[in-house]
């Protein structure tokens, strides 16, 4: 399947080089599809020669702020200055587009590992395991997906309890593409008995200590040419925080008891809710152990970040507590009381939450408010501006500071309405203005007039 990928060029003394681009790269297997700045999807290439304001708002449109790939192409070098302000603006990556040949070949470089990565993320692989499609969650997944398939370094997975930091680890283990690849070995560093924790890593001889009737391997040994996921690896003491080190810098160890040394060689993904930066500096942590633990740093979003997750979440919770039977929907009340709900214990709250319901259902009809237990109900509040979080505030507040006026900002959350409104509903013009409250006709004339304008 070809590679999919819209390309757009900013003023008329760019056209040129941006045909030279679009030429090349449909010979090079390039699908380039035509651009709309409110229903582009997909990965982009964008064509420009000066920095300017309107070029980063243009970005920060089509990016969908950093969530959708675009890559940021000038047709003039580009000083450190204005590539970091592209990438502020949302460009996942910024090149110079000087030579349009030696450009070109960059540009599909970039757009087929972007292709790939995307491609992983859509599969079986990735969605029968973890669920989502809000921007925050996607932006992780990818990253997640690109560092387990196309390299091998030791990565530590931050988040806070119940945002899915062991399914995360699973899913790295099983994109690994290692010819050979051996099992998953998973140890909660949380639940390790000091007595015996040598044991747990090391492995033993027999007679190593009372009770060590037989020899047993440990993790080290079990992981090799697999992966060996540590969990809670912020509750790991001292002494086995050295002997670890030793061993990822070795791949050697010794069974307590033993003399003789084993080799192992193993992928290491630890995860934690702690701030091991802040331990590494309290002097609860090895430094040196850290950054190599840290080679790769993925941070899982909260489910507060990804509220849009929620029903979806709520749905495949539903079909896994009651496989043999078809699930039930969620009537609208219910819907509402899900998204409105908070999560301290985020997915796995969820979870407990929709369990809870069905543990009073009855019937074949949708879930309705009584199957909500009476200690989880909330109490009903007609402020009608419950979507106007912290993050909306904050928003503007960024655009006060930055002297965007009140028609400015209007403009801004209209275009972004629209962006998010086509792009749910697949470009289909009549589902998107009937979501925003306007007519196919209205809507038409505004994108119409917003073409005009880029």
């Amino acid at each position: 399947m070809a590679i999919r990928a819209w390309v757009h060029c900013v003023g008329q003394d760019q056209k040129r080089a941006g045909n030279d681009v679009v030429a090349f790269l449909s010979q090079n297997g390039v699908d380039v599809q035509g651009f709309d700045p409110y229903s582009a999807r997909g990965s982009g290439v964008l064509l420009f020669g000066e920095v300017t304001g309107d070029i980063c708002d243009l970005l920060r449109e089509v990016s969908g702020n950093g969530h959708a790939r675009v890559l940021a192409c000038g047709c003039a070098t580009l000083s450190a200055e204005c590539t970091w302000r592209l990438m502020q603006a949302g460009a996942s990556d910024v090149m110079s587009c000087v030579e349009c040949r030696q450009a070109a070949h960059e540009i599909i470089a970039r757009l087929t590992r972007w292709d790939a990565v995307d491609r992983l993320v859509d599969s079986p692989s990735v969605g029968d395991l973890l669920v989502g499609q809000s921007p925050a969650w996607k932006a992780s997944l990818r990253q997640v997906v690109e560092v387990a398939h196309f390299t091998d370094p030791s990565v530590l997975i931050l988040g806070e309890s119940g945002t899915g930091k062991e399914l995360v680890a699973r899913l790295m283990h099983t994109l690994d593409p290692h010819a050979g690849k051996q099992g998953l070995v998973v140890l909660d560093c949380s639940t390790i008995m000091p007595e015996l924790s040598g044991s747990e890593f090391f492995g033993h001889e027999r007679g190593a200590f009372t009770g060590a009737v037989s020899a047993r391997d440990g993790a080290f040994a079990l992981a090799d040419r697999g992966t060996l996921f540590l969990d809670e690896v912020g509750e790991l003491p001292v002494h086995l925080q050295t002997q670890l080190l030793r061993v990822i810098q070795e791949h050697a160890f010794k069974r307590v008891g033993g003399n003789a040394w084993q080799r192992t060689s193993f992928r290491l993904v630890c995860a934690t809710n702690r701030d091991l930066c802040a331990s590494v500096q309290r002097g609860e942590f090895r430094a040196d152990l850290y950054y190599r633990l840290a080679t790769f740093v993925c941070n899982l979003p909260p489910l507060r970040e990804r509220p849009e997750d929620i029903l979806c979440l709520a749905r495949r919770f539903l079909r896994e507590i009651r496989p043999d039977q078809d699930p039930p929907e969620l009537d609208a009340p219910v819907q509402e009381y899900l998204l409105r709900r908070e999560y301290p214990g985020n997915v796995r709250e969820l979870k407990q939450v929709v369990a809870r319901m069905l543990c009073r259902y009855a019937g074949q009809g949708p879930i309705t408010v009584g199957c909500i237990p009476p200690d989880e109900r909330l109490a009903w509040r007609e402020d009608g501006g419950e979507w106007r979080d912290a993050g909306f505030e904050h928003a503007i507040r960024q655009a006060l500071a930055r002297g965007v006026g009140l028609k400015g900002i209007s403009r801004a959350a209209e275009e972004t309405a629209i962006h998010v409104a086509v792009g749910e509903n697949d470009g289909n013009l009549q589902r998107a203005a009937r979501r925003l409250g306007v007519t196919d006709r209205a809507l038409q004339i505004r994108r119409a007039a917003r073409r005009q304008e880029s």
